[in-house]
């Protein structure tokens, strides 16, 4: 069991001040949620507890996540629930791109559930969703955060041929403690993946930026964060989130430690010393949060 590996002594479950979220008030938020309940749609921000939907759909941005709301996976820190996923909707991506189109979004994050109940692990769906958002506006920055297809090159090579601005998939941890955080995944299949992605975007000639995020907080050292870091930019990785982890549950993987927002800076100032295009570090921040500072199109 996954919290029997855990010294219970190191567990800290009181957040600090610097960790707060202000509830909702503008009517922009409730807007948001009423346009993604009417459109049958599934958010990350509300699948995984994220902290930041509040600000995020009070400014009319969410980030879709598609092939439904239940994974095949069981992640130690995920909140999405893990259960027998339903069949693929057909008409999701055009759902999807209709709701982009009334939310006016010039930036647009998708991610979505791992499916290895599918062959290609969901890689055309991803496609296309890509194909019916490009179709509904050609200038819209399209980002997306794809779980790993087990590795298999035909469903990266399907997402890379859709041609999505920004390629994103998650590290989430460092090596040492990938076993234990990340349900099957594997900490240097993930580092390949996101090279192969880079490599067959550049021999297709379509300027892709790579992008991954580190939760910080599990136990992890200092001179691991430093090492996956550096594996990163080996990978070609040119965009690098890094934020806190929060216990979703009694029932996820605990909180070791809570990460100051100094240190989160210097560690911000680390990465980009080592290269990195754009770093976003801090507490709140999560893989999709405020994604459109970074522009690709000025890489």
């Amino acid at each position: 069991m996954i919290l029997a590996k855990i010294d219970p002594s190191l567990h800290q479950e009181k957040k600090p001040d610097w960790i707060k979220v202000r509830l909702p008030s503008n009517p922009v938020f409730f807007s948001t949620k009423a346009l993604i309940s009417d459109l049958r749609l599934h958010t990350v921000c509300e699948s995984a507890q994220c902290p930041n939907r509040w600000e995020c759909w009070s400014g009319g941005t969410a980030t879709f996540m598609i092939a439904g709301d239940r994974c095949t996976r069981a992640c130690g820190f995920c909140a999405v629930d893990t259960a027998k996923p339903l069949a693929l909707e057909e008409d999701e991506p055009q759902r999807v791109a209709e709701a982009i189109r009334r939310m006016k979004l010039k930036h647009v994050v998708i991610t979505a559930v791992a499916r290895d109940d599918v062959k290609d692990g969901g890689a055309l769906h991803f496609a296309k969703t890509i194909e019916a958002i490009r179709e509904m506006d050609p200038t819209i920055t399209i980002e997306i955060l794809t779980p790993d297809f087990n590795g298999k090159e035909n469903s990266l090579q399907t997402v890379v041929d859709a041609r999505p601005h920004i390629f994103n998939h998650n590290l989430e941890t460092v090596e040492r403690l990938t076993p234990l955080v990340r349900s099957r995944a594997k900490y240097r299949l993930s580092l390949d993946f996101l090279k192969r992605a880079r490599e067959l975007a550049e021999v297709a000639q379509w300027k892709m930026s790579t992008k991954s995020g580190l939760m910080l907080g599990l136990g992890e050292k200092e001179e691991e964060i430093f090492q996956a870091m550096d594996d990163l930019r080996e990978a070609n990785v040119t965009v690098l989130t890094l934020g806190q982890y929060l216990r979703p549950t009694p029932q996820h993987l605990p909180v070791i430690e809570y990460i100051t927002p100094e240190t989160f800076d210097r560690y911000g100032e680390v990465a980009r010393g080592k290269g990195f295009a754009f770093v976003a570090s801090g507490p709140l921040v999560r893989s999709s949060y405020h994604a459109a500072d970074f522009n690709p199109h000025e890489a």
